[in-house]
């Protein structure tokens, strides 16, 4: 971490804010730093799911233009889809997208 140095010393009223700001960041990083590890786990979720709808895709002999012409997606987001550049997609798309390769999108709610 790099240090700030500062040209002059600080006040003794500045002194107090900064110390209360650093405790409560302090506090706040766990809880930060949980929901970010939780956030990613679900991206790698989302990822595998991608790869699925790939191989599944590839496995019925489906290329991206017959997958634009079942799904009426375009062929770029289909491609930013199965290669990871896209890690947010909306439900509606993975279930056309699963329904075009013969599949079907099951989701849970887990805890």
């Amino acid at each position: 971490m790099k240090r700030i140095t500062r040209k002059r010393r600080l006040r003794p009223d500045e002194a107090v804010r900064y110390r209360a700001i650093r405790r409560r960041v302090d506090d706040e990083l766990p809880a930060l730093l949980g929901r970010h590890q939780e956030r990613m786990g679900v991206r790698d979720q989302v990822r595998a799911l991608a790869d699925q709808l790939k191989t599944a895709r590839q496995e019925k002999g489906l290329s991206l233009a017959d997958l634009t012409e079942l799904t009426g997606m375009d062929r770029s987001a289909i491609s930013k889809l199965e290669t990871g550049q896209r890690s947010n997609p909306t439900l509606d798309t993975l279930v056309r997208y699963a329904q075009a390769v013969g599949r079907r999108l099951v989701v849970k709610l887990a805890k």
